[in-house]
């Protein structure tokens, strides 16, 4: 099944806005009440049974079981009996809400997340449709419950085939958008190493930097409109909290917010169509971008948004018929991609590659991202000789990979993978991310 998610901007009329506005505040007062059901449930457990406080607390039998997805569902289906508020909206999205809820408190004890938060009229900000039925697309018009008929500005053309099965209705400071998921019964097999290899090393510095030579500077999005931030920022505190002219204000800031996020999105795009051209095979580090955000260079690492950067690569790689592969991040700045030699560690004042060894001279991001081309094609070559392997020979690619010595150098193994994919050079000047 090829699922595909197509956002466009939505044109809706005044009584369309005011349900849309109604739907998420519905859906925020019952993101609430859940929430505070759980959190009481808790805390309840928390204190122990021969110490209890002496100043308050919660009168929730012992024998209450916990709150879970199921409980909290068929209860708010007793609840809509007695609300009319309730039964404005439709039963699905509360249900759905419900589901988020619980998938939050899933993520918080498998993943390390933080504890669910409740939301305020600017935190909830999109609901989710799980259902359309029937004739869902018309024109330039899309039917959705109690909406009806919304007219959207249609930017592209629906692939021929694709069913719409679900809508998310979203909120930003720029208006209202829809994002429509689309599905087709197909199967689509995922690319295999074939082509030119490219390794990719991303860093301060420079944010990337290619096996082929290109070196693309690292974009500034947040300096560029940070003054126009800290002004409206310092008017903000001067505005009294629920008034009109603060409720304003605050939309200001978030379109800001939006250009920037907005500017960025559209150049990683752009910079991972540019490195997929002429690329058949492209390579980057395993690395744990959320570890960036936490020390003093996590202002500089929020702004480049490297995370997003790699999922929209990846993205874009299957779309384009790229294999993609993530590799292993350690001493890849250690390693010379032409012998193999260990050159230690160096400092991050020191941006030019030299070994000892064969005396090769080049940038240091660049001789990284050639040692990450090579751990590439070693485990592109390694998984293909496994899955293609007749039968009787299943220690083909581990006798293959223990030719090769310790620092990935020569050998057996190298000169099988270098039979096979010969990289070329490419002098490229890298359009205008140079």
């Amino acid at each position: 099944m090829l699922t595909l998610s197509y956002e466009y901007k939505l044109e809706p009329n005044q009584l369309q806005i005011s349900m849309i506005e109604q739907t998420l505040g519905v859906c925020r007062t019952v993101w609430n009440y859940a929430l505070r059901e759980r959190k009481d449930w808790i805390n309840s457990r928390k204190c122990p049974v021969n110490a209890c406080s002496i100043e308050k607390e919660y009168l929730i039998p012992a024998d209450e079981p916990y709150p879970s997805y199921s409980r909290q569902a068929k209860a708010l289906t007793e609840a809509k009996k007695n609300s009319e508020r309730l039964k404005s909206v439709n039963a699905q999205v509360l249900q759905q809400v419900l589901r988020t809820l619980d998938r939050a408190f899933s993520n918080m004890k498998s993943r390390g997340f933080g504890f669910p938060r409740f939301k305020n009229k600017y935190r909830l900000r999109s609901y989710l449709i799980p259902q359309l039925k029937g004739e869902v697309l018309q024109g330039n018009q899309v039917k959705l419950p109690q909406l009806g008929w919304v007219t959207f500005r249609k930017s592209r053309d629906i692939p021929e085939g694709f069913k719409v099965k679900q809508a998310r209705v979203i909120r930003k400071a720029s208006g209202y958008f829809v994002m429509l998921s689309l599905q087709l019964d197909v199967d689509v097999p995922q690319p295999f190493p074939h082509g030119h290899p490219r390794g990719l090393d991303l860093g301060f510095d420079k944010f990337v930097a290619t096996s082929d030579g290109l070196e693309v500077k690292r974009p500034r999005f947040l300096k560029s409109l940070q003054r126009k931030l800290k002004l409206l920022q310092r008017r903000l505190k001067n505005k009294k909290k629920g008034s009109n002219n603060r409720h304003k204000l605050n939309r200001k800031i978030a379109r800001v917010h939006q250009r920037i996020s907005d500017t960025r999105k559209d150049w990683h795009f752009k910079l991972a169509h540019q490195l997929c051209d002429e690329a058949g095979m492209i390579f980057v580090e395993d690395i744990n971008f959320r570890s960036w955000q936490r020390g003093m260079l996590s202002k500089y690492a929020a702004d480049a948004g490297f995370g997003q950067f790699v999922n929209i690569l990846q993205w874009v790689c299957w779309k384009r018929d790229v294999y993609f592969a993530k590799v292993d991040k350690d001493g890849t700045s250690q390693e010379c991609s032409q012998c193999g030699a260990n050159t230690g560690k160096k400092t991050l004042d020191v941006r030019v590659h030299h070994c000892p060894e064969c005396g090769y001279i080049a940038s240091r991001d660049v001789v990284s991202a050639e040692v990450i081309r090579n751990r590439g094609l070693t485990q592109a070559r390694v998984s293909r000789a496994l899955e293609s392997r007749p039968k009787g020979l299943s220690d083909l690619g581990q006798g293959l990979e223990n030719k090769q010595n310790a620092c990935g150098g020569k050998g057996l193994w190298a000169e099988f993978s270098s039979a096979l994919y010969k990289p070329r050079r490419s002098d490229g000047d890298g359009g205008n991310f140079v």
